[in-house]
């Protein structure tokens, strides 16, 4: 897959998933809450092919603390019709300098994630179901970014209960 069509499947699939969680939309389009595992939550939004199921999380810690650093989350997504599956995702509550690749890290595997807008994508599939293995085993991860305006950023995510709410989510887009 391109890394264009990535970023445009990826952009749309969290920008669908987030605006859902932020403002209540069509009765069809308000996502669903499946279900909490741990620190990660199962939503729903849609129906049939057009369904998409992800987990999220917030960032538990945020650096540097004298900052405004808005909403920031961690989310994997699937998508019924097969076009993401177990996708990874950064969403930061500020535009992220394009130039400066955001990093993932879990334990000492640190994958480069590529930057639009206020989120963060892996750009090769292997890399994704690299860092999703690395999620399931571990027990925290980090997020590191840089603002637009060049502020260096680092975000730490539990992933206690990721693997139960992965699970779920994937059973939820069969």
């Amino acid at each position: 897959m391109t890394r264009s069509f990535r970023s445009s499947v990826l952009s749309l699939s969290v920008g669908i998933a987030f605006t859902g969680l932020m403002a209540a939309s069509a009765a069809a389009q308000t996502p669903s809450k499946l279900g909490t595992h741990g620190d990660w939550s199962v939503h729903t939004q849609g129906d049939g092919a057009k369904r998409i199921c992800y987990v999220l999380s917030e960032a538990l810690a945020k650096s540097p603390t004298t900052v405004d650093h808005g909403d920031i989350y961690f989310m994997v997504s699937n998508w019924k019709n097969g076009a993401a599956t177990e996708q990874p995702s950064f969403l930061a509550g500020y535009e992220l300098k394009s130039t400066r690749a955001p990093k993932a890290q879990v334990g000492s595997t640190a994958l480069t994630m590529f930057a639009a807008d206020n989120e963060a994508f892996i750009s090769e599939d292997a890399d994704e179901r690299k860092l999703v293995s690395k999620m399931r085993a571990g027990s925290t991860m980090t997020v590191s970014a840089v603002s637009k305006r060049g502020t260096q950023t680092r975000y730490t995510f539990s992933l206690k209960g990721v693997t139960a709410a992965l699970k779920q989510s994937k059973t939820a887009c069969r």
